[in-house]
């Protein structure tokens, strides 16, 4: 049997980079359908890390629901390239810097929120093509019920390393071979002394070894000698205690996997994320050596970076090119955790020739500075994204820290009022009244917030974009050519 569906949006892939765009989007009304092919969400351990960027950024849109932090920065010690020593820091009153959250409970959360908010999720169902025209695009997918094609305006590619989307629709890409292959498995380790906690280096490679839950340890293997003559050969409990016990040089029993993947440092990162009406986001777009954590975070914010822009076009309410932001925007950060990534990759091969340079990593990693800077790349909280005005505003670009901006019996602060869909125009000072009168044409747009008195404003007026970072500042250039540029001509 053959079906046709009529929308707005079409998401392809169901996992949580996905299923977060289409609970974007139906946050802002958007007729959105999810093609997934997967029946139901996998529970085989993939990521597990979201950084301190993607948890403030899912924080203000409402999703997790975390608590301040504190009234002071905070820190948590992290690892690079398995060394100890750098540690993550975020402002005061911003979440804790890392959130351990299963990307499996992610996908099930941001599913849910999506059907809430209207989208069609159709799982069982795989991409066989796509044909893109000066209007939109058409998906044809196989179903349980047969063909079933989807006509929509725009398309997001969110269905991870192995993009039909990508391919279909003929993204360029730069890429790099694997040179190391690598295994995880969730086993019982039957004899848990002989194994090694945490990071463990020998001359072989690694072995990384973390007990989870029921019993159950997560166990990593790095093995430099070379990539894997077949990765995607079914590997099995036997293959990863025949690793593990090769690398750490004896034996490491283990048994009942619940499951064994392999894994290297194959590297992709596309030209451009957009081609014409189809974008792409998270895996699909960007693939790199999976140390630190970083690449659910990453694609997190490419979904949070994307959504509203999407929507405000849909709805004729974005400023021209404001879609191509996506590109010039996404596209740099992906590229800083790919080269830092094989930075990382480079430190953990175990050549003894190596160990000076790790020496003097340990040493940087102990300074203030070195640490603080390090911390913010892994965690993504540098990332600046280039202004779009011109005019040099020290602000534009930058991700706002939390603070309260309005007190009374009901103080209010940045992240409740950016759970809405609005972006946020915020006034202090003597001119709020001459700023919020510029901006009355955008009213049908904005929201519209004088900060009380004693807020820290860095500025008399910010234009907070729905994702947190800061769209104009009023350090420099004029307010209405601002939203000219974000949310087109006025009403």
């Amino acid at each position: 049997m053959r079906t046709t569906t009529h929308t707005e949006t079409v998401v392809v892939g169901g996992g949580p980079v996905g299923m977060l765009i289409a609970a974007e989007l139906g946050a802002y009304g958007i007729d959105v359908v999810v093609l997934e092919e997967k029946d139901a969400t996998s529970a085989r351990p993939k990521a597990g890390t979201l950084h301190a960027r993607a948890v403030q950024a899912l924080t203000r849109r409402g999703y997790l629901g975390l608590p301040r932090s504190s009234d002071a920065p905070v820190t948590e010690p992290f690892h690079f390239a398995g060394m100890p020593g750098l540690t993550i820091t975020v402002p005061a009153a911003e979440p804790e810097p890392i959130l351990k959250r299963a990307q499996a409970d992610l996908e099930r959360e941001f599913e849910a929120r999506a059907r809430e908010r209207g989208a069609t999720v159709l799982r069982g169902h795989r991409v066989t093509a796509l044909r893109q025209g000066p209007d939109g695009v058409e998906v044809v997918a196989e179903g349980p019920g047969g063909e079933h094609t989807v006509h929509a305006r725009y398309l997001v590619g969110a269905d991870g390393a192995r993009s039909t989307v990508r391919r279909e629709a003929g993204f360029t890409e730069d890429t790099h071979p694997a040179t190391v292959s690598a295994m995880m498995g969730l086993v019982r380790l039957t004899e848990p002394d002989k194994a090694p906690r945490g990071w463990c280096r020998t001359e072989r490679g690694w072995v990384i070894a973390k007990p989870v839950r029921d019993g159950h340890s997560l166990v990593r293997t790095l093995d430099c000698e070379g990539p894997h003559p077949d990765r995607h050969t079914r590997a099995t409990v036997r293959d990863l205690r025949d690793e593990a016990s090769r690398i750490a040089g004896y034996d490491i029993p283990m048994e009942d996997a619940l499951s064994v993947t392999r894994f290297s440092d194959f590297t992709r990162l596309v030209r451009h994320y957009r081609e014409g009406r189809v974008f792409l986001a998270g895996d699909a777009a960007h693939v790199h050596f999976p140390i630190g954590g970083q690449g659910l975070s990453t694609g997190v914010v490419d979904a949070l970076n994307l959504s509203w822009k999407l929507a405000h076009t849909l709805r004729g309410t974005a400023g021209e090119g404001l879609l191509d932001t996506y590109d010039a925007e996404r596209r740099p950060a992906a590229q800083r955790v790919v080269d830092n990534t094989r930075v990382q990759l480079t430190l953990m091969r175990p050549a003894a020739e190596l160990d000076p340079l790790r020496a003097m990593v340990t040493e940087l990693l102990a300074l203030d500075e070195t640490r603080r800077h390090v911390g913010d790349l892994i965690s993504a909280q540098e990332t600046v994204y280039p202004a779009r005005s011109g005019t040099g505003s020290r602000w534009e670009g930058r991700f706002l820290e939390n603070m309260t901006v309005s007190g009374g019996a009901e103080p209010r602060d940045l992240t409740g009022l950016l759970s809405g869909t609005r972006p946020l125009l915020l006034l202090s000072g003597g001119r709020a009244a001459a700023y919020g009168e510029s901006a009355r044409g955008w009213a049908h747009v904005l929201n519209t917030v004088v900060a009380s008195p004693d807020a820290a404003l860095p500025c008399d007026a910010l234009l907070v974009r729905p994702d947190g970072h800061v769209a104009w500042a009023s350090d420099a250039g004029d307010l209405t050519d601002a939203l000219r540029l974000w949310f087109g001509e006025p009403r």
